[in-house]
């Protein structure tokens, strides 16, 4: 085993990183300096720098990354009209590698010769951090603990074990074993009982959202307002990208809205179940959609949203840095430059109805669309235009009858 002299690791003080931070010391007796990135944990931020210096590292940064985050990972999805799997708008993955780059910052600054994560080699995290790693600084050495030869940890039982030996401070325990990462975005639950896809997640799991059935009684209305794709209000008070997200969160959650529980496919190959909140940002994915319906080009339109299985992929697989990945944002933006307007969203116990959309750049034209008289629009041309487009299938009736 090579030498290590000073590790940075990827530290959000739950089960595996707190157990690494002291495993790292023991194994390779070097210097263990933590990273926590603020992308909007909240209280689970507290304590984490007495915790991590308690536990045996010499330094740890705590980072406030909340605009970057929602900036230049969150909204290129969100103009991207992103979602996994028909279901998933990606949290934990759009935040995997922007902790990852700051974390090779931190490593150059501080002259260390590893950086260490504490994801499974079962998940994708681990594939989100190592190649984030890899694209952005390929000589930096990777520790990935629970692959390494020296690991000797089986389960998150054994780590609860040897936790509680070193007097380790956790976030779960043993009757409520779920592993929880939060975000601006989101909060992901995993493990537990919802490894039973039957199992119904208990209700004092979730954190962000209230249940449909205890929403208030009466619809909330929002009004969301966006320039070039990119919410920048809502109800008309302009807010930074983190502060717009937040106030949303608070809403949406209070009545309900961004619930998931969906079996998703990972990338190593498994399916795995997860249970996922995200209230503000399914109301803004709504909202989005909403002001796209009256600016963009219906063939626009089409073009990218058959682009968007390809771009979900990409970032849930880990492929925020690559080529590929940067070619079809260009594509994507150059698609959003008309997408200004407001949209009005009803929230009602879960449900995230839009109830209006305007736009200085809106397609939408009453005078086409009306039912009542016009005097726009020829109703017989439609009859050359049905009979054109029905050609080919005429002709196959023709030869089949023949």
């Amino acid at each position: 085993m090579s030498e290590v002299k000073k590790v940075v690791l990827a530290y959000s003080g739950g089960l595996d990183t707190s157990v690494i931070v002291r495993w790292l010391i023991e194994t390779y007796h070097c210097e263990v300096i933590c990273f926590a990135a603020d992308v909007g944990q909240k209280e689970e931020l507290s304590g984490l720098r007495e915790k991590a210096i308690k536990t045996g590292a010499t330094k740890i940064y705590i980072d406030d990354l909340r605009e970057e985050f929602a900036r230049d990972f969150v909204f290129p999805a969100l103009r991207a009209n992103a979602i996994y799997e028909g279901t998933y708008l990606l949290g934990t993955s759009l935040a995997r590698p922007l902790i990852a780059k700051r974390q090779l910052e931190i490593a150059k600054m501080e002259g260390a010769d590893a950086v260490c994560h504490g994801a499974t080699g079962k998940g994708n995290d681990q594939v989100r951090f190592e190649v984030t790693y890899i694209a952005l600084e390929p000589s930096i050495r990777i520790i990935s603990a629970w692959k390494d030869d020296h690991w000797t940890f089986d389960s998150r039982a054994s780590m609860i074990d040897y936790a509680e030996k070193h007097g380790i401070p956790l976030p779960l325990t043993r009757e409520k074993p779920y592993s929880s990462d939060r975000n601006l975005l989101h909060i992901s639950h995993e493990g537990g009982i919802l490894e039973d896809p039957w199992a119904e997640p208990k209700e004092d799991m979730f954190v962000l959202t209230v249940s449909p059935e205890a929403a208030p009684d009466k619809p909330t209305y929002v009004e969301i307002g966006f320039e070039k794709g990119n919410p920048v209000s809502v109800d008309g008070k302009a807010m930074s990208p983190a502060q717009l997200l937040d106030h949303l969160n608070g809403i949406a959650g209070a009545n309900g809205i961004g619930r998931v529980d969906m079996v998703e496919n990972r990338f190593v190959g498994m399916k795995s179940r997860g249970v996922y909140e995200t209230p503000g940002g399914t109301v803004l994915w709504a909202a989005h959609r909403a002001v796209e319906s009256i600016t963009m080009d219906r063939e626009v339109m089409q073009m990218r949203d058959s682009l968007i299985p390809k771009y979900a992929q990409l970032v849930y697989n880990g492929f925020w840095y690559a080529p590929e990945m940067e070619a079809l944002q260009h594509f994507i933006d150059d698609t959003q430059q008309k997408v200004t307007g407001t949209a009005r969203i009803k929230l009602y116990k879960g449900n995230c109805i839009v109830a209006g959309r305007k736009s200085p750049n809106s397609l939408y034209s009453e005078d086409f669309a009306t039912f009542e008289k016009d005097r726009v629009y020829n109703q017989q041309d439609a009859t050359g235009f049905i009979r054109l487009n029905a050609l080919r299938l005429r002709i196959q009736a023709m030869l089949k009858n023949r």
